[in-house]
């Protein structure tokens, strides 16, 4: 089980969980069609980025096999949200976890999605004892196939046209960290 203390604290951000308060900066990213573009869900219209945020608020901690946290990323001086980043624990039994983010893109180039997907790194193998790691996104999405590579994680699939996404083939590609490879880059 893991429920961090919050605010978790980095150099520059401040991941909380989400309050309702949040639904116009939330929206305010999630109904840009550059953000959707790589993503399962189209633009969203103010009603359905509150759909999102009911469940959102009660993502705050990882008790069970499919649980997720889900967290505002805000920047510590101002309290701006400007994203969300996530833990996904996908397997109790393999000890297996996902991690995702969505920034706002006036926020894109800046190494934040590094920063709070290295704390959320942190979390699953540091709090939680997970073994392995995964990050997965659309194959066209180099940006975040960097932020992936900048948190040290190995591509390790490309898998061609394997999901029916949007109206057109989208080829997946797997990044991937174990535990030992974190505590390595962590000494």
């Amino acid at each position: 089980m893991l429920k961090p203390s919050f605010p978790v604290v980095t150099d520059r951000l401040s991941l909380r969980p989400f309050t309702f308060d949040d639904l116009q900066a939330i929206h305010a990213w999630e109904c840009l069609p550059e953000v959707a573009r790589f993503l399962y869900w189209e633009p969203r219209d103010l009603e359905g980025s509150r759909q999102m945020l009911d469940k959102r608020v009660a993502r705050v901690a990882l008790q069970g096999e499919g649980d997720v946290l889900d967290l505002a990323v805000t920047l510590r001086e101002s309290g701006r949200v400007i994203g969300q980043v996530l833990l996904n624990w996908t397997s109790r039994q393999h000890e297996q976890g996902e991690i995702g983010y969505v920034l706002h893109p006036d926020f894109f180039g800046k190494g934040y999605a590094a920063e709070a997907g290295r704390e959320m790194l942190r979390l699953g193998f540091e709090e939680l004892g997970l073994h392995r790691i995964v990050g997965r996104l659309d194959g066209r999405n180099t940006a975040s196939a960097r932020v992936l590579e900048k948190l040290g994680m190995r591509r390790e699939a490309h898998l061609v046209e394997n999901e029916f996404v949007k109206g057109e083939w989208s080829d997946e590609v797997v990044y991937a960290m174990l535990g030992s490879e974190w505590a390595a880059l962590s000494r």
